[in-house]
Formats: structure tokens, sequence, C-alpha cells
């Protein structure tokens, strides 16, 4: 069991070494729309990939707590989502 355990670690270094941390840019398009735009923007977005009502109605709620978060805070989280090459 150890060994293949170790084996598969072993395989995965060497075949999967080039993995990226690239965001993909519509998670970036979703996640900038949360912070920054207006709750009807936001509806809009959710309605869009057929998302039930009701859980719609909690992601507008816990969007206006993070509507209180300050700007200045709301773009050093949006920074971590920034793809640097």
């Amino acid at each position: 069991m150890r060994l293949s355990i170790f084996l598969l670690l072993v395989t995965l270094a060497l075949c999967c070494y080039h993995a990226n941390a690239l965001v993909c840019p519509s998670i970036i398009s979703e996640v900038t729309n949360f912070l920054f735009g207006t709750s009807t923007t936001e509806r809009l977005q959710l309605q869009s990939f057929g998302i039930p009502e009701e859980i719609i109605l909690s992601k507008l709620e816990l969007k206006k707590c993070t509507d209180q978060i300050p700007l200045e805070k709301r773009e050093l989280i949006m920074s971590t989502l920034e793809q640097h090459e």
C-alpha cells in the first residue's frame, strides 16, 4: 500500500510539474462583478446561469455584507486573482 502511494506521488510529480494556478477568466469576471458591481448586475449574472431564486436571494444578501468592505480591501481581494505571467 505504501509503495503504491509513493509511486503515485512520484508519477504525479513527474507528469504534472508544469501545472499552473491561472484563474479562469469567467471566474475573474464573476468575482469582479460580485465585489464591485451592483445588486442588479449580480442578479442578472446569476439568472443567466439558471440558478434558483432562493439561492440568488441568498447571494444578494451576502453581497450586502461584502459591499460594506472598504474599497481598498476589495481591491486587495481582487488582486489575488490577477494573473501573473
